[in-house]
């Protein structure tokens, strides 16, 4: 699951029974080494879903992590690019791997914008809202763009309920959730808990036109639909 620069099973531990800030603050030195780092397959995708809407200024990278998101928005912005987090270690990394982007730690319920960006992206960060934090989020991101400003973010297929991959994910949310029940702080960390109807329909609320694109490459299901789709949500 790791490459041998990765965590190991004791930090991973610590990391666990940390709060969610704490433990991304210790795993921050090791994260591209683990698969929780956004590949660039699904990056590099993105960056080409999204090039026919572009090009645009400044862009920003929503729970920017160490900053992986900068694989889509340098090529696609001709201006500034920044990236918000709220652990301290992960824009450590971030900013030392990219010390010619702008690095802020801050809630991304709360970010200090107005209407500066125009093309704002998320990757692998929405287990870590709960769905009632979600519409503060999504407001959040729309009060940053400017008029016709672009959110987007890839979603991926819920796998057939007979397969691993439904199950592996919903035996860790169920983990989590009796971890949360005995165990202070709290580590929010879910899987199955962003489902695209329900998210369109915030994102409408806060303003936002949606529609989604498929992402070629990542196949389809038996029932035809793709596996993968970006989410393009436009600031009316």
């Amino acid at each position: 699951m790791f490459s041998p620069e990765g965590p190991s099973l004791r930090e991973l531990a610590v990391q666990a029974f940390s709060s969610v800030e704490r433990g991304y603050d210790l795993l921050a030195p090791k994260f591209d080494h683990t698969p929780y780092r956004t590949s660039d397959r699904i990056l590099d995708a993105t960056s080409a879903a999204l090039r026919p809407f572009g090009p645009f200024d400044d862009g920003l990278d929503v729970c920017c992590g160490t900053g992986a998101g900068l694989r889509v928005l340098r090529p696609l912005c001709r201006g500034r690019v920044t990236g918000v987090d709220f652990s301290a270690g992960m824009l450590a990394e971030a900013r030392r791997a990219h010390p010619d982007a702008e690095w802020i730690r801050v809630d991304a319920r709360r970010p200090p914008f107005a209407a500066e960006f125009d093309l704002a992206v998320s990757f692998g960060a929405f287990g870590h809202f709960l769905a009632t934090d979600r519409p503060a989020l999504f407001t959040g991101v729309h009060r940053a763009l400017r008029s016709g400003g672009l959110f987007a973010f890839p979603v991926f297929a819920p796998p057939r309920i007979s397969s691993r991959s439904y199950w592996v994910p919903a035996g860790f949310d169920a983990a989590m959730r009796i971890r949360n029940a005995v165990w202070r702080p709290p580590f929010v960390m879910y899987y199955r808990t962003f489902p695209l109807r329900a998210v369109r329909a915030e994102l409408t609320a806060a303003g936002f036109t949606v529609r989604t694109t498929v992402l070629p490459g990542f196949g389809r299901r038996p029932d035809g639909a793709p596996y993968a789709r970006l989410v393009v949500a436009r600031k009316d």
